[in-house]
């Protein structure tokens, strides 16, 4: 039975972390003692694709060598490999070369620019020598993990971009991989973690430790306050966690990304993530009364307003578009799109901000234009020429849904209901090739309105000759027949299931002459 729009609409009144799911997340209790809680309020699908997969010796290696005197690990890094060699070679006469920039020589000068206390650099410089020391302690992936960790902060530090305001959510995620890579158990790919005591969510990436996931943990904060008000004290100290964590960026606060994503280099952030944020924030100070989350969330408009790299602010003929990651301006998203559309407009209507007002309008226009593209007429697009997995699919849709239900506009409101017919109905196959020869292989052709699981029979009489499967996208697809020796009629069969699971047939004949 077809769900209604209307249903569609009360179900996408609350946050999307409630339309995805519970989600299975690993909790590092004391003494190393872990165990598994079904979280009603962490997302269950991911709502990023996975990032690039790193070889272990790539992983954050920058210029430069890190700590007092070297590495201090029992690898040898690309810088001290070169070094090493040069060292091998006659002496020439050199010039004098500036000190090697490392993360203790930027903790050092910011503490002589009076940007950090004598208690700040001294605390850092102290934990930055203690990570180091249970590197050498560690073996295997476990080493591998904590050293990932301590190579990105010092190839921050070496590029020039380590800030004051970025030492919490550094130190932050080095103390929680220090932690669980001494006591906590080994991890699947794109794991969720969480520390007893802790609201905050964390998240596997395998050569780059765990890393504190922004969106999954604001998104939480989402929840808890769908949750209703006995799930209030939670939603608050999750904010008390994330709020000192946020970074100066773009001329306000932003919730930044440490680690390396799908081609980009950290620090980096998202549209999406950060809008979220100020969702969280918005159904805190509606929850409490209290203008503090008001004023953090207006703190952290800037970056909305600024264009890529630093911001996510691309303008555009009609408006603006929001990207989902500040170093790839050429992509769009569409669900990342209408997320921060989302945050941007719950947040103006709470807190009567005309910059917030302004930077919707300017997203919407253009969003209000991009949807029907986003539309194959059968299925969701994830971007331009990918089709959506089905919890993508349905993440956009409750994202339509909820920009109907706030702005009543047409495109919004039909496009969600269309998307939801989509969950039901079944793939249209059409075949294409009629005729073939003996002499040779060919391709036979169909069209497929909407990527499906699309399998291939080839008969004669009652034989089977041929049969195949494979994943298809929408459009015309081709799979290759191999040669068929005899004359005649065989028959074809198509038969196609889509991600939501709708089948379909089709029977039809391929001639063969010679």
């Amino acid at each position: 039975m077809r769900r209604s729009l209307l249903g569609l609409l009360a179900v996408a009144a609350v946050a999307f972390p409630a339309n995805a799911g519970a989600a299975p997340v690993l909790v590092l209790g004391h003494h190393g003692r872990s165990a598994v809680h079904n979280d009603p309020f962490v997302i269950g699908p991911a709502v990023t694709p996975a990032p690039a997969a790193l070889s272990s010796a790539g992983v954050g290696v920058g210029a430069g060598v890190r700590g007092a005197g070297g590495r201090g690990v029992g690898s040898e890094s690309p810088a001290l490999a070169t070094a090493r060699a040069a060292a091998k070679a006659p002496a020439k006469p050199k010039r004098k070369r500036a000190p090697p920039i490392t993360l203790l020589s930027e903790l050092a000068r910011l503490h002589r620019a009076r940007a950090l206390t004598a208690a700040q650099y001294h605390g850092y410089v102290a934990a930055y020598h203690a990570a180091l020391a249970t590197e050498r302690r560690l073996r295997g992936t476990r080493r591998t993990e904590l050293t990932a960790i301590t190579e990105t902060m010092h190839t921050i530090a070496a590029s020039h971009q380590l800030t004051t305001s970025r030492l919490p959510a550094m130190f932050a995620t080095l103390a929680a991989n220090r932690e669980w890579w001494t006591t906590g158990p080994l991890l699947s790919a794109d794991e969720r973690v969480e520390f007893a005591g802790s609201q905050l969510v964390w998240e596997y990436y395998p050569g780059q430790g765990i890393q504190l996931q922004v969106l999954g943990t604001f998104g939480k904060a989402d929840g808890l306050y769908t949750g209703g008000p006995a799930d209030y004290p939670a939603m608050e100290q999750l904010l008390a966690e994330m709020i000192p964590l946020a970074s100066q960026r773009g001329g306000g606060l932003t919730w930044e990304y440490f680690f390396t994503f799908d081609g980009g280099s950290p620090p980096w952030t998202s549209a999406m993530s950060q809008a979220t944020g100020l969702e969280a924030l918005t159904r805190a100070y509606q929850a409490t009364s209290d203008a503090r989350y008001l004023n953090v969330a207006t703190r952290a408009l800037p970056i909305f307003g600024v264009a890529p790299p630093v911001g996510v602010n691309v303008t555009t003929a009609r408006g603006t578009r929001f990207l989902q990651y500040t170093f790839a301006p050429n992509t769009a998203i569409i669900n990342a799109f209408l997320q921060t559309l989302i945050g941007l407009y719950d947040f103006a209507k709470a807190s009567g901000n005309p910059t917030a007002a302004s930077l919707f309008a300017a997203g919407n226009a253009e969003a209000e234009a991009e949807v029907p593209a986003y539309n194959t007429g059968a299925w969701s697009l994830y971007q331009p020429g990918l089709e959506d997995t089905l919890s993508y699919h349905e993440l956009v849709t409750g994202f339509l849904a909820q920009l109907c239900t706030r702005t009543a506009a047409p495109v919004y409101c039909t496009t969600a209901q269309a998307f939801q017919d989509d969950l039901t109905t079944p793939p249209v196959l059409t075949q294409l090739t009629r005729r073939a020869r003996t002499k040779a292989g060919f391709g036979l052709r169909f069209r497929l309105s909407k990527v499906s699981h699309v399998g291939v029979t080839i008969t004669q009489g009652s034989r089977t000759v041929f049969a195949t499967s494979a994943s298809f996208p929408h459009g015309v697809d081709s799979v290759a027949i191999p040669r068929l020796r005899q004359v005649g009629a065989y028959g074809v069969t198509l038969a196609g299931t889509d991600v939501a699971g709708n089948f379909t047939r089709i029977t039809g004949k391929v001639t063969v002459t010679r």
